[in-house]
């Protein structure tokens, strides 16, 4: 049933109407993490009149939560996220059918959870768990809404939609676990998750209405500091093994260093936890916008691409000095400078954290590494004069 009082003015959009309204209250979204992201995403969804939404999370609300996760009020503090989350999104529609899961999501639980929903969004803040979500949307035909906050800048895609590219198609390998700091450690610009949040909710309602989407394929970045929106373009790879089960991400989940970095930052000692980051404050990250404009200052750096001698092969930069794959930058010591900058990039920034930390490993100088953000997809969008195919 539709209640044309509340949603009047989606009722009298062209691209809605009375028909898109009922669509959309027939429509189920389950959404993973009731925090920064799914706060504003889970609240948004309720008003335009989801019909059906899923809330899925083990944490309880901390005061140092409610900067950002705007589904949780002070009296909250110390109770499940799930229950102080249903209060909201009830008090904002009574008529919502909605139902929440006080646990986590874990390859034993993932398939049967994700069952009988219409669309998966990412409210996690941890890359296991992201890794999960899609294998188990792979394995089931779902799509899926990725969302990522980092500092000042976040991201957002759709993935597995329509046959369109996955998750691991963008970021085929994760970086190590002492390369990705928490938001503890690293800090978020509190509106920021908001924005990403409802950026998420704006392609999920656009999805369920069957109206044309525009992240399939496609990689929004968004800068709050330069208030700047870039889109990188990306497809899905042939060659990638397919999915057939959970067992990759189970191994991500299961590995202790995934769990330190993730699951129990508040019982590890401070001295512990410097040691766990120390490789990710020592390299240096640098976008691609900070690159250009160092470059244009007279900045000269080497520049080492780490992608597979196949994807070199189909396209590359004209500037790189040396190209030589991740997994066997060993073997290529003698061909990197010891006492120059080098900019490092992959793809899209993941497997260049891996090279950064094997040379840092092998005696190089932190200092002179730059870890290239966004890779050559980011590359690609500021300079495709320099992209050779």
């Amino acid at each position: 049933m539709v209640d044309v009082a509340r949603h009047a003015r989606h009722i009298s959009l062209p691209n809605v109407g009375v028909e898109g309204q009922k669509r959309l209250s027939e429509s189920s979204v389950l959404i993973v993490g009731a925090g920064g992201l799914g706060s504003p995403a889970s609240l948004y969804l309720a008003a335009a009149g989801v019909g059906r939404l899923g809330l899925i999370d083990n944490d309880a609300v901390d005061v140092s939560n409610l900067q950002r996760q705007i589904l949780h009020a002070t009296p909250d503090i110390g109770r499940p996220k799930v229950e102080s989350a249903k209060e909201t999104l009830e008090a904002l529609d009574p008529n919502l059918s909605l139902e929440v899961f006080h646990e986590r999501l874990h390859p034993g639980n993932v398939l049967e959870r994700f069952g009988g929903w219409d669309l998966i969004i990412d409210g996690t803040d941890n890359l296991p768990t992201r890794y999960l979500i899609d294998d188990a949307c792979s394995l089931l035909g779902l799509p899926w809404i990725y969302g990522s906050v980092f500092r000042f800048e976040g991201q957002v895609s759709l993935f597995n939609h329509d046959g369109g590219p996955c998750y691991r198609d963008l970021f085929p390998e994760p970086p190590p676990p002492e390369a990705v700091p928490t938001c503890s450690e690293a800090g978020v610009f509190g509106v920021l998750p908001g924005i990403i949040g409802l950026l998420q909710a704006t392609e999920a309602i656009k999805l369920l209405l069957g109206n044309e989407t525009s992240l399939s394929g496609a990689l929004l970045l968004y800068d709050a500091q330069s208030m700047t929106m870039d889109t990188l373009r990306f497809e899905a790879d042939s060659s990638r093994p397919q999915v057939v089960d959970l067992s990759q991400a189970a191994s991500m989940l299961n590995d202790d260093a995934w769990c330190m970095t993730e699951q129990i930052q508040s019982d590890t000692p401070q001295e512990q936890k410097s040691e766990r980051t120390t490789a990710d404050m020592m390299f240096n990250h640098l976008s691609i916008a900070e690159f250009m404009e160092r470059r244009r200052n007279g900045w000269a750096p080497f520049i080492l691409d780490v992608r597979s001698d196949a994807e070199y092969a189909e396209v590359r930069v004209s500037v790189c000095d040396l190209q030589v794959p991740h997994s066997t930058i060993h073997g290529a010591l003698n061909s990197i400078p010891q006492n120059t900058d080098i900019v490092i990039h992959c793809k899209s920034g993941m497997r260049s954290q891996l090279a950064a930390i094997e040379l840092i490993k092998s005696g190089y100088s932190a200092q002179h590494l730059y870890n290239l953000e966004g890779g050559i997809m980011a590359w690609h969008a500021a300079a495709p004069d320099e992209v050779v195919r």
